[in-house]
């Protein structure tokens, strides 16, 4: 059966991998399973057909035969249960991994996504200039733990999994605030999953459709 997700017809970062999509296509990617993608304007993520897969009307979206699914932590967990090379063997390692989804998306994003907020749709505000710092402050505290959790590790337990895909998704967004850099040890983390050849796969397959057209 032919596996399709769903993507923006034109992302808002211009092709970053920022958008949700790039992770899906990145755990496609990993567990070498083939897909398609169907393209949605934001007027057609309001339509029926949409909202009957994502009742949110976002992306991605998942379809595989009859089973339809939504979020990105959904998706790359079913991926990661069918499919062999993103959950350990390891009964023990397997939950651990699964922990680390959860915290990468349940812990370490909200924060990150209040300070994208702060710094993009808030910065006109009259109190914006006050509250960014604090903003930073929260996203800087739970840097501190994930960094010292990592200390001088390549993954986060061991070998590469789901919830490393996740994380370093996850710590992407950080990358034009500058802050990721104050962490030495989890830039070098996150270029680590950057470097995985099924990344620079599903890297390119998304810029291929967003990248600005040359004159």
């Amino acid at each position: 059966m032919t596996i399709t997700i769903t993507a923006f017809e034109r992302s808002p970062d211009g092709g970053k991998g920022l958008a949700r999509d790039t992770r899906v296509r990145w755990a496609l990617e990993e567990v070498r399973q083939p897909y398609e993608v169907r393209f949605v304007s934001f007027a057609r993520m309001k339509a029926p057909d949409h909202l009957a897969i994502h009742p949110f009307g976002q992306i991605p979206t998942y379809e595989e035969g009859s089973l339809s699914l939504f979020e990105t932590g959904s998706i790359v967990f079913h991926l990661a249960e069918q499919h062999a090379g993103l959950l350990p063997k390891d009964r023990n390692a397997r939950a651990r991994a699964i922990t680390w989804m959860f915290a990468a998306l349940n812990t370490v994003e909200p924060p990150i996504l209040e300070l994208t907020t702060a710094r993009i749709f808030e910065a006109d505000k009259p109190w914006s200039e006050a509250r960014l710092p604090l903003v930073k402050n929260r996203v800087r505290s739970r840097l501190d733990s994930l960094s010292a959790h990592l200390g001088v590790a390549d993954w986060l337990d061991d070998a590469f999994s789901a919830g490393d895909l996740l994380m370093v998704s996850v710590l992407l967004r950080l990358r034009m605030s500058g802050i990721l850099d104050e962490y030495q040890n989890l830039a070098a983390y996150v270029a680590r999953g950057e470097a995985r050849p099924a990344y620079i796969r599903a890297f390119a397959a998304q810029f291929a459709i967003n990248a600005p057209s040359g004159n």
